[in-house]
C-alpha cells in the first residue's frame, strides 16, 4: 500500500469506528452504559457529556445507575434522560437515579435489527465512496502522467483489497450486534 492509498484506508478505519460506536448505543435489552454516550446535561449554561458530571455504574444486568457528583444536578439528568431518544423513564430518589431496561419484545428485537442491518449499510455504501474517490484521484493521476501505470494499478488493487476488507468487518460487526439483540 502506497502512502497515497493510506489516507483512503484511514478514512475506513474512521469509518468503521464511527459504526461501532453507534452500534453500542443501541441498547440490547441489557444494561450498556453506552446507551447514555449522546447523553448531554446543561452544566453551568453549557452542554456537557452525561459521564463528565456522574458516575455511570451497572449493578445489575438490567439496571444502570446514576450518581451525580452535585445533588442538585439530579433534575437536569433526569430531564435529559426523558428527552433523549433511550425510551426509558427514569426513577430518582433525590440522591440516585435508576433507569431500568425492561425485556425486549420479539417485535423490538427486529425493529433494531432492521436498524442495524440499515446502519451497516451505510457504513459500506462509506467505504465504496472512499473507494471511489480513492480511483478518482489515481485515475487523475494517470492522466497527469505523474505516476507509471503499472503504479497506479497497484495502488487500484491495494485500494479494493482495502475496501473488501473493511466491508468485511462491517458485516462482523452488525453480525455480532444482531446475534447480541436476537440473543434472549
Amino acid at each position: 500500500m502506497s502512502a497515497r492509498t493510506k489516507v483512503y484506508e484511514d478514512k475506513m478505519t474512521k469509518t468503521l469506528a464511527s459504526l461501532e460506536r453507534d452500534l453500542m448505543t443501541i441498547r440490547a435489552g441489557r444494561a450498556n452504559p453506552h446507551v447514555l454516550d449522546k447523553i448531554t446535561v446543561d452544566y453551568y449554561g453549557s452542554p456537557t457529556p452525561l459521564q463528565s458530571v456522574a458516575n455511570v455504574s451497572v449493578p445489575e444486568a438490567r439496571m444502570i445507575q446514576i450518581q451525580p457528583w452535585e445533588a442538585k444536578m439530579v433534575k437536569q439528568i433526569v430531564k435529559a434522560i426523558q428527552m433523549s431518544d433511550l425510551g426509558i423513564n427514569p426513577s430518582d430518589d433525590g440522591h440516585v437515579i435508576r433507569l431500568i431496561f425492561p425485556e425486549l419484545t420479539e417485535e423490538r428485537r427486529k425493529q433494531l435489527v432492521k436498524e442495524v442491518r440499515k446502519m451497516g449499510e451505510q457504513a459500506k455504501v462509506a467505504c465504496r465512496n472512499i473507494r471511489r474517490d480513492g480511483n478518482d484521484m489515481l485515475k487523475k493521476l494517470k492522466k497527469a502522467s505523474e505516476v507509471s501505470e503499472d503504479e497506479i494499478k497497484d495502488d487500484e488493487e491495494a485500494l479494493q483489497k482495502t475496501t473488501d476488507k473493511f466491508i468485511k468487518k462491517v458485516d462482523e460487526a452488525v453480525d455480532a450486534k444482531t446475534k447480541e439483540l436476537m440473543t434472549i
